[in-house]
């Protein structure tokens, strides 16, 4: 028997499939979307007479992000923050699809699941 656990039937699973293939419809892998956070950090440069070394330091935006399950932090320019700001955000929005599809998948396959064993007779 072929498992048809997206055919698990009532109005929680309709509801799944509905937001699951809107999803799908709204999300395309973006070509230039970024993975990880942008954040701002401040750092002092060491120097003794630079305002930095009696105040929070100087600000620094960086990427951070995992490649082959390390992670890694890259500077990035001030004058690249307006641009890499969106694209790390379509990266974050693509990756919180793909989460709620993976989530929709399992909550049909327990929906599924749950209405085969109510169908099946019972042994005697």
């Amino acid at each position: 028997m072929q498992m048809k656990w997206y055919d698990a039937k009532g109005d929680s699973a309709a509801r799944l499939r509905q937001r699951k293939h809107a999803l799908l419809r709204r999300f395309q892998i973006p070509a230039d979307a970024l993975p990880g956070s942008l954040s701002m950090t401040h750092r002092r440069c060491g120097k003794d007479n630079c305002r930095c070394a009696d105040g929070e330091g100087h600000p620094i935006w960086s990427l951070t992000f995992m490649v082959d399950g390390k992670k890694r932090v890259e500077r990035i320019p001030d004058d690249w923050v307006e641009q890499i700001r969106p694209l790390v955000e379509q990266g974050r929005e693509f990756k919180d699809a793909v989460a709620e599809v993976f989530a929709a998948n399992a909550q049909l396959l327990t929906l599924w699941r749950e209405q085969s064993t109510h169908k099946r007779p019972k042994k005697r």
